[in-house]
């Protein structure tokens, strides 16, 4: 599969996280900021990022279909093209609205659903994490891989909280609790596209997540693959990135990850 990906499509990923980056900077210091929900924001540079990226694809790949977050709503999501594009213009719009330098752009390309190229930036670090499908992924161009940690105990976790955490709030900070009292410790940053980068280069061990976007993971879920870890659905079951869920992990703790949760009753 490696050797049929043209060269092209991770390149594109590439320039357009980077452009992205470039853009995010410049605009960091004089948003427009809205409200899509009761806590859920987004700013002009979210829709400025997504309308180049989209003209970028539709130039280049005009077959291509794009599922991003702030146009979506067009039937993106309706849409069965051979490629999809599955983009994030800004992962962390909460954290970049505040002037919380934990956000980044993440781009995917997905065939017949499974990605096969990724590319996610975070310009604040100036960190690019890319990968290919059966070839690997990297770090700023150097080959990255997962940690070696196996047990819970020596294990550096994390996690986020979807926007309606009001309709599951027990259960999910119940889950929290678990995870804090059986692993090292559990970190919450903001940014699902960084927290999945992280377990593909070792910084965490492990992340879990509901309610989540397929721009938010999807990119995230190739990295780690093919950094040497292991991502599921939350039931330990097949990743997909429609269900909006996902244990990801090194590998070698994620079948107690995946106790865990199935230790705590899910009511929703």
């Amino acid at each position: 599969m490696a050797d049929s990906i043209p060269p092209i499509f991770l390149a594109t990923a590439i320039q357009a996280v980077i452009k992205a980056g470039a853009m995010q900077l410049a605009g960091i210091d004089h948003l427009h900021i809205e409200k899509k929900g009761s806590i859920d924001l987004v700013t002009q540079i979210d829709r400025d990022v997504e309308t180049m990226f989209r003209a970028l694809i539709a130039e280049r790949f005009p077959d291509h279909s794009v599922l991003a977050e702030e146009f979506e709503a067009r039937g993106d999501r309706q849409r069965q093209a051979e490629y999809t594009w599955v983009f994030d213009p800004v992962d962390g719009t909460t954290n970049y609205a505040h002037g919380l330098p934990i956000f980044c752009c993440a781009a995917s390309l997905e065939h017949r659903g499974r990605p096969i190229a990724a590319a996610i930036y975070d310009p604040s670090r100036k960190e690019l994490f890319t990968a290919e499908k059966g070839s690997g992924a990297w770090l700023n161009g150097a080959p990255m891989r997962v940690s070696a940690a196996g047990a819970l105990i020596d294990s550096l976790l994390c996690t986020g909280f979807p926007y309606n955490l009001q309709t599951e709030g027990d259960y999910l900070v119940g889950l929290f609790a678990d995870f804090l009292g059986t692993s090292r410790a559990v970190r919450r940053l903001g940014s699902a596209a960084i927290d999945l980068a992280y377990v593909a280069c070792g910084r965490f061990d492990g992340f879990w997540e509901v309610r989540l976007n397929p721009w938010d993971i999807s990119a995230g879920a190739l990295l780690i693959e093919e950094a040497g870890g292991q991502v599921s659905a939350l039931d330990g079951g097949p990743f997909d990135s429609r269900r909006g869920e996902i244990i990801a992990s090194n590998g070698r703790v994620h079948a107690q990850v995946v106790d865990v949760i199935r230790s705590r009753k899910r009511t929703n």
